[in-house]
């Protein structure tokens, strides 16, 4: 099982009315959900550990959660409230305001844990949880005591505006990478992550340095790079689509990498070391292909296997 930790949130997503003016729809989302119920779409057996709440949008979650075949056995439940994120859309791009204070996804404590089920074979983190404490710190923990047999993946989706304190992000986000098999960043992500003149090239690589595996770089229309282990770049082309919008674009992509790795029987700690160039390939094309089908339609709606 690909065990996907971090945020489950609902976009609020505007939506014409019947007066002309837009009213909000509840749809479920965040980085690392529709990660997750992405991963179950393709048929991939997933999970998703999270802070729910016992609200009407956190029923909304655990049902989008089973409705597309993820596992919830290690959801933690409790009263507070679900985040939510109002979504502004100019021109199919997303921009996004929170209110996020004391919900049920950030206040996760290391405590608050549950112990990881033998199956779970892989970890993949993300989004604003890598950056909201005190969830940031639990999984951070989770990394340090589960992450050494485990295939990891991390996709950190920098919002700098989540970010209180940038030196103790910085050096959480840096322990993490050095834990991880796979990061995958956009080149706006990489220049935080790594300020200065250097190329995207050079600053890949000193993701490598840090101690992970294979770095994956986006690009938008340009389509995605992945950098193996000895240095060997791998490129693809963007899959051309009709965009509608781009909620929940990296994420599916992220879910589509992860699918065919584990099709490839590849997600695993030595195999990532040895990985071969059509490996990554193959794997990076997939990803492109199922993001394509997401921002062809309205929100983050990962498509199924039998669509492609």
């Amino acid at each position: 099982m690909i065990l996907c930790c971090g945020e489950a949130l609902i976009d609020m997503i505007p939506t014409p009315t019947k007066s002309g003016t837009s009213g909000f729809v509840p749809h479920s989302g965040g980085a690392v959900f529709n990660t997750a119920i992405a991963l179950g779409r393709l048929g991939v057996k997933a999970g998703m550990l999270t802070g729910l709440s016992s609200d009407m949008f956190g029923q909304q979650l655990i049902d989008g959660l089973q409705e597309s075949g993820v596992d919830a056995s290690h959801v933690i439940m409790s009263d507070r409230p679900t985040t939510l994120a109002f979504v502004r859309l100019q021109d199919g791009h997303a921009t996004y305001s929170f209110y996020d204070e004391n919900s049920a996804g950030r206040v996760v404590t290391p405590d608050d844990l549950p112990g990881l089920s033998p199956d779970v074979s892989a970890l993949y983190f993300g989004g604003i949880s890598l950056a909201c404490e005190p969830g940031a710190n639990a999984y951070a923990a989770l990394l340090a005591q589960e992450g050494a047999g485990r295939a990891v993946m991390i996709d950190p989706n920098i919002r700098p505006k989540f970010i209180e304190d940038a030196d103790q992000y910085r050096n959480r986000l840096n322990r993490m990478i050095a834990l991880s098999d796979i990061v995958k960043v956009s080149d706006e992500d990489l220049n935080w992550i790594t300020p200065g003149p250097a190329s995207l090239e050079e600053k890949a690589a000193s993701l490598r340095d840090q101690g992970a595996t294979i770095i994956i770089l986006t690009r938008g229309s340009k389509g995605p790079t992945g950098f193996l282990a000895d240095g060997t770049e791998v490129n693809v082309t963007a899959q051309k689509a009709e965009v509608v919008d781009t909620v929940g674009a990296g994420d599916t992509f992220n879910a589509g990498v992860l699918a065919k790795l584990f099709e490839l029987g590849a997600l695993k700690k030595a195999k990532l070391h040895d990985l071969s160039a059509a490996e990554l390939e193959a794997a990076l094309a997939h990803g492109a292909r199922v993001a394509a089908i997401t921002v062809s339609r309205a929100g983050a709606n990962p498509p199924w296997a039998a669509e492609l």
